[in-house]
C-alpha cells in the first residue's frame, strides 16, 4: 500500500526524526503506484505555486518553503524555517525505489 504524508515542520522531510509523524497535517493512502503518482504530481504542481522553493530527494521526499515563513525558537534563540513536506511511503517505509 502507498501512503503520501503531508507534514509541516521546522525540518526537511528527509530527516524523518523520531517524532516526524507528530507534524503530520494529512495522510492519504493508495492501492497502486499510478494513483499515488497522480496525486503527488498534482500536489507538487499546487505547492510550487504557493512556495518559493522546492527540493526533491531520493524521489520520495518533497520539500517546499518560502523564506518569509519562519517561527521563533526559544531554545535556539532564533528563527527557524518552516518546511512543507510530502513523503511517499510504501508499507510504512520511504519509497526510494
Amino acid at each position: 500500500m502507498y501512503e503520501v504524508v503531508y507534514m509541516k515542520a521546522d525540518f526537511e522531510p528527509w530527516w524523518m526524526f523520531e517524532e516526524w509523524r507528530d507534524f503530520t497535517i494529512s495522510t492519504k493512502t493508495f492501492p497502486n503506484k499510478i494513483e499515488m503518482q497522480e496525486y503527488v504530481s498534482a500536489m507538487v504542481i499546487d505547492m510550487k505555486t504557493r512556495y518559493e522553493h522546492y527540493e526533491i530527494r531520493k524521489g520520495c521526499f518533497h520539500a517546499f518553503w518560502s523564506p518569509s515563513e519562519k517561527h521563533y525558537c526559544d531554545g535556539c534563540e532564533g528563527d527557524l524555517q518552516i518546511y512543507h513536506g510530502l513523503i511517499v511511503l510504501v508499507n510504512d517505509q520511504p519509497d526510494i525505489s
